[in-house]
């Protein structure tokens, strides 16, 4: 997969069928959680950084003239 956040969405609904099984061993579930939430958090900041990618304008290119204001 290419997209980080697809990839991110993948590994977190394998890990709520996991503990949604209720097959896992009390420490086991813990630790699953404790990885949700870090992939939770790596797919807050890939959001993060796409939406502050759309509103950054974008650079001025070489031989491009400014529009004028007004």
């Amino acid at each position: 997969m290419d997209d980080p956040l697809i990839e991110l969405q993948a590994r977190l609904e394998e890990a709520a069928a996991e503990l949604r099984s209720g097959q896992l061993e009390p420490e086991a579930a813990l630790a699953l959680i404790e990885e949700c939430a870090r992939l939770a958090a790596l797919a807050a900041a890939e959001v993060d950084v796409r939406s502050r990618a759309a509103l950054e304008p974008l650079p001025d290119l070489p031989g491009q003239l400014p529009l004028p204001a007004g």
